[in-house]
């Protein structure tokens, strides 16, 4: 049997990007239309799929990426591409419409927003609407799937949640916090988007789709500070702050552009909760059941202890995991990650560097200003953390989960990579990354990373709080580290 061969717009943002490798698992054939194909370049899936440059407003580009097509994915829209969106989205909808039937697309599939009956929209919201209903009309069979916000680190929609909670124990918020809303799991839309596909051909309609619970924005973020272990948020309402003030306010305090906070929170205004579940007559909910809100956050938070640090922070997921950040996704998704990184030539061979850098720690000690590593390790035993108490297993070697002062040996690759997991007392996860590398021209290189994820407010006001000495501490070990592998031979003859 021939596989179906399925179009995916869109795939260099959100949904578009993590449906990929779903179709692909679904025995799909895979065609990607982008208007710029270099961006797909560092995607596992890369290789597995066809690429076509294609722009969604010129017809004749997207009449050939549609040859042969069996199911197409229209996953575009123009939020936060600034004014005179609403022509975009409209002009775009009706070519996609009108190619897919002229190259007898056999259904199109559709993910919008949901949105109640009888309400003046806005503007965002109503041109999802729009979209829907231009598809639905264009003379083939149209799946339209309605979600609200959908959870999963990288949506534009749980970031805005994600920071507001992460940063603001206390805050003056505006009435939408009292709206209504249920949130679907992005594991479950990638599992309607999928499935839907194979809807009978007399099936063309819109279908509401969301998670089990109904929660206003208020009580999602009380639950998700709950579930990543943050303090109860004390929450107290405004009513004279109007959606254009919040979008400027959620600008600033989180890293979600105004342009795109702005039609999410004008959006917000709007009751948005599934009149129907008859998805589920052709699309069985998966198994064993839809995700609630607090398993969704758990699935989206980054539990970077699990992660490979060494990649950006971007592309640290698990693969095969929807709900972490991909390495398309937005600079502000993902949750923060702070990072110190320095760098130096040593003119010694590798071998050499490495026995300084694997020599760290207890009787050596770090390499760096002294005071400050005794007096930060006795404030950590102050608090009941380890200090700088425990020394070392051995003086010359390191194994994965060896204490090493207040750090824990979290992996070693012999004369490459050193990293260590911090265990004193933080608001936040942090690690010390100490590699020795090559350069282009073949010279030793000793590369050093301090990473810092914090927890809540606390976190990113102690990372800035020590930033102003990270040139004596970090800057120091660099310096210090490289004389020692210049000098005499640390470990004797």
């Amino acid at each position: 049997m021939n596989q179906r061969l399925a179009l995916v717009t869109g795939v260099t943002g959100y949904i578009g990007g993590r449906l990929v490798p779903e179709l692909l698992a679904a025995d799909f054939r895979v065609r990607a239309m982008v208007r710029n194909p270099r961006r797909l370049r560092d995607r596992e899936w890369y290789d597995d799929i066809e690429v076509v440059e294609a722009d969604a407003g010129n017809a004749e580009q997207v009449r050939t990426a549609m040859d042969g097509v069996d199911v197409a994915y229209y996953l575009i829209h123009s939020l936060g591409t600034g004014k005179r969106f609403e022509a975009r989205d409209r002009h775009n909808a009706l070519t996609f419409g009108s190619m897919a039937r002229e190259a007898d697309v056999q259904r199109i599939v559709y993910l919008g927003g949901l949105y109640p009956e009888g309400e003046e929209l806005s503007p965002h919201l109503d041109s999802r609407r729009e979209v829907g209903e231009i598809l639905l009309a264009s003379g083939i069979p149209v799946t339209v799937l309605r979600a609200a916000v959908i959870l999963g680190s990288g949506s534009a929609s749980f970031e805005m949640l994600r920071h507001l909670t992460e940063r603001l124990p206390v805050m003056i918020t505006p009435r939408w916090l009292g709206t209504r809303i249920q949130p679907i799991a992005v594991r479950d839309v990638l599992h309607y988007l999928v499935g839907s596909a194979s809807m009978p051909a007399e099936v063309s309609r819109g279908f509401d789709i969301g998670g089990p619970d109904v929660l206003t924005y208020r009580d999602m973020m009380q639950q998700y500070a709950k579930v990543a272990h943050l303090n109860q948020r004390r929450i107290l309402t405004l009513p004279l702050l109007t959606p254009s003030l919040s979008s400027h306010w959620v600008g600033l305090v989180t890293p979600v552009p105004s342009s795109i906070a702005r039609p999410l929170v004008d959006s917000l205004i709007h009751e948005v909760i599934c009149k129907e579940h008859d998805i589920a007559k052709y699309v069985p909910d998966p198994q064993p059941g839809l995700i609630g809100f607090d398993r969704a956050v758990e699935l989206a938070l980054l539990r970077v202890q699990d992660f490979d640090v060494t990649t950006s922070w971007a592309s640290a997921a698990m693969p095969g995991a929807p709900s972490d950040p991909l390495p398309g996704d937005p600079d502000w998704s993902g949750g923060s990650l702070y990072v110190d990184e320095r760098e130096s030539v040593v003119p010694v061979s590798p071998e050499r560097l490495w026995k300084v850098v694997e020599g760290i720690g207890g009787g050596n000690g770090w390499y760096s200003w002294r005071l400050g590593w005794w007096a930060r390790g006795l404030l950590d035993r102050l608090f009941g953390g380890p200090g700088l108490r425990r020394g070392r297993r051995n003086p010359r070697d390191l194994s994965v989960g060896d204490p090493l002062d207040w750090w824990r040996v979290e992996d070693l690759e012999e004369t490459k990579l050193l990293r260590l997991r911090a265990e004193m007392r933080l608001p936040g996860l942090a690690w010390l990354e100490l590699i020795v590398d090559h350069d282009e021209a073949d010279r030793t290189v000793f590369r050093q990373r301090a990473l810092f994820h914090p927890r809540g407010l606390p976190g990113h006001l102690y990372w800035w709080s020590i930033k102003p000495f990270h040139g004596i501490i970090f800057g120091g070990m660099q310096r210090n580290i490289a004389k020692a592998a210049i000098g005499p031979d640390p470990h004797g003859p």
